[in-house]
């Protein structure tokens, strides 16, 4: 059997999904009651008190750790759902990480996530660690906008990264979580090619088949708005990238085409399958 975490997010539905049709046993954990495919097993558990996982872990053999933000907060030990894991005989993890843990290592979040790789990787488990950048999935902040007033907000409207399709990175977990060749690896996932803000709008736009106004941001203004739903420090670091990125978070890696055999999706592909949020 076979543990995702964040079964009801923008990873874990299309990885539930893939490992369903692969024939897997599944338990999908979510915080909240969920409709998961047929024949997934759902359990309601919080990461945050991690002796309360065990009836999802037990008689599990891989897990997929995907943290919430919370997790990311000071005073939170994620590092103890491995331990938890370990303990109900969980034998591989596959632990959804950051590219800013090698672009950007002392920043308060990226020292604290490279501790729980550190944690993973002396853990005695098999592992795998996955370390996305942006995700093509944050533009679904835009659609209440682009839905009532045909606009995007957003800052740094001229300055791109290569954001990446979560059902890539589900993917990439699929593979890691089923195929013995991943274990002891850690994968950089970026999308294939960088994109600013306004691109993204216009690619919105032409999904739609209609206009998208582009409205800049402040930084202060972005930050108020991402802090309703993540700590202000990750909010700092992710701002700190999306305004100046580094050389290393500006490279596309070829780590999705190592993976799965074929370049990943570009955010445009992502627009057109997720045009309903924007009607």
């Amino acid at each position: 059997m076979i543990v995702v975490t964040g079964a009801t997010g923008n990873i874990g539905r299309p990885l539930t999904r893939a490992l369903a049709e692969a024939g897997e046993q599944v338990t999908a954990v979510s915080r909240h009651a969920a409709a998961v495919p047929d024949g997934v097993r759902h359990v309601v558990g919080d990461l945050a008190e991690p002796a309360g996982l065990k009836p999802a872990l037990a008689g599990a053999k891989s897990l997929f750790l995907l943290l919430s933000g919370d997790l990311h907060a000071a005073g939170a030990n994620p590092a103890d759902i491995i331990g938890e894991a370990a303990s109900c005989g969980v034998r591989r993890v596959v632990l959804l990480s950051t590219l800013g843990v090698v672009t950007r290592p002392f920043g308060t979040t990226r020292i604290a996530m490279r501790a729980l790789e550190d944690t993973l990787r002396q853990s005695g488990l098999e592992w795998a660690i996955l370390r996305p950048g942006g995700f093509a999935s944050n533009a679904l902040w835009w659609a209440e906008s682009v839905r009532a007033q045909q606009v995007v907000a957003a800052p740094f409207g001229d300055v791109g990264v290569p954001i990446i399709d979560p059902a890539d990175i589900a993917a990439v977990a699929t593979a890691c979580l089923l195929d013995d060749r991943h274990t002891g690896r850690a994968y950089e996932l970026t999308g294939p090619e960088v994109i600013t803000p306004r691109q993204q709008a216009a690619a919105i736009a032409a999904a739609l088949g209609s206009p998208v106004r582009f409205h800049e941001l402040t930084r202060d203004e972005a930050k108020a708005a991402m802090t309703q739903s993540m700590p202000a420090e990750l909010a700092d670091d992710t701002l700190d990238i999306l305004g100046s990125p580094s050389p290393a978070e500006l490279r596309v890696s070829p780590d999705v085409q190592q993976v799965l055999g074929r370049a990943p999706r570009p955010f445009a592909d992502w627009a057109t399958r997720n045009v309903a949020a924007f009607r």
